[in-house]
């Protein structure tokens, strides 16, 4: 059996920086596809059993102490069975035809945030997002080369982006595939990247995005835009951009499904004889009639004035909770008015009755119907 350092050209005292190099420059010009040949076949399996070897530090090690190179078994033991893995694995997997994999990859999807009012939510709206990612280079358009220059065939792999490697096992040698460290699977060589992108075929920049959001969005959701997400490696198609929506609260206005929420704060007087009031709505003015008698946790619903639904055309109510403001100081003049009306209204005196809820409590059942 030939003697592994020799196959390979370097002393037995090398280092493994030393050993690789010796392989690759042997594979090169060994390699069945560069040099067709039974004899170039033949040498290009021991130069590379014998890296297989020197380039793992404990087999080397057992190599180096005059021990069997093959797993610790003589060529009596498992021999045979090696044989028939060999022309197993080694004629059907080294006779497949393994495709390089493809430079041009598919960029990945972009998550980004956009801020509404909720008075954006009523009919929608269009906002222009930033967005930083990747964008097709401008100097080599995807390509990853330098003008004026092309990828190149790997000369390890032939250009199938795969290698063999003889595997050692308790049956014996088996040949492998594997991907090519020198193409890294892709079957060529960039010899001149492009300086802009460094071969990527890519470049990080910031670049504005149209988005029109539509009505009845709520915090929390995703508008997806595909193929508006980061350009792929070497010029791939576009990953998607995903927009999650976030409404802020109002000062004012509340939301629950399609309607809106507030609260409208009438004087005891209006309470008792009834007026007629303009309210500022979130899309504009909204009359607003409110009946002699009404109480506190009445609810006025105003339909039509509330949110378009996100999947429909019909826009949900206005409802609007009344609470009555009780005076709390009062001069002499109305002291003695209200002292009349109630002298001459005759009401009732305070008694016990069942216990009431709050007044913000019966504003939300009333406003989900109870």
């Amino acid at each position: 059996m030939a003697d592994h350092y020799e196959v390979l050209g370097v002393s037995r005292d090398a280092s493994q920086d030393e050993i690789k190099k010796a392989y690759r420059r042997l594979a090169r010009q060994l390699h069945p596809d560069v040099n067709p040949g039974d004899d170039a076949s033949e040498r290009f399996k021991l130069v590379t059993h014998a890296y297989d070897v020197l380039s793992d530090e404990e087999s080397r090690r057992r190599y180096d102490m005059g021990g069997d190179d093959n797993g610790g078994f003589g060529a009596g033991g498992f021999g045979g069975f090696g044989d028939i893995f060999e022309t197993f694995f080694g004629a059907a997997g080294g006779g497949r035809s393994a495709r390089p994999r493809s430079r041009r990859e598919r960029g990945q999807d972009a998550l980004v945030r956009v801020d509404l009012d909720l008075g954006d939510v009523v009919f929608g709206a269009h906002r222009d997002i930033e967005v930083d990612t990747a964008v097709l280079c401008e100097t080599c358009q995807g390509s990853c080369c330098q003008e004026g220059t092309s990828p190149v065939t790997c000369d390890i792999c032939g250009g199938s982006g795969h290698v063999q490697r003889q595997v050692r096992s308790l049956l014996g040698n088996v040949v492998t595939s594997q991907p090519c460290g020198t193409c890294e699977g892709y079957g060529t060589t960039i010899p001149y990247p492009c300086a802009t992108c460094a071969g990527q075929g890519r470049v990080r920049s910031r670049r504005t995005v149209s988005l029109d959001i539509p009505a009845g969005v709520e915090t929390g959701l995703r508008l997806q835009l595909p193929g508006s997400g980061e350009v792929g490696k070497a010029g791939g198609p576009n990953g998607d951009l995903y927009v999650e929506v976030s409404v802020a609260s109002h000062a004012t206005f509340s939301r629950e499904g399609d309607d809106l929420l507030a609260t409208l704060e009438v004087a005891m007087t209006d309470a008792v004889l009834g007026t007629e009031t303009t309210i500022d709505g979130l899309d504009g003015p909204v009359d607003l009639e409110i009946r002699p008698g009404v109480q506190s946790g009445d609810v006025l619903t105003i339909k039509g004035r509330g949110i378009t639904p996100l999947r429909g055309t019909q826009r949900g109510d206005l409802r609007v909770g009344v609470q009555v403001l009780t005076p709390t100081k009062l001069d002499s003049a109305q002291r003695r008015l209200i002292e009349d009306f109630a002298k001459k209204a005759k009401a009732p005196k305070p008694q016990l009755a069942q216990f009431q809820q709050g007044l913000f409590s019966k504003l939300r059942d009333r406003f989900r119907g109870h």
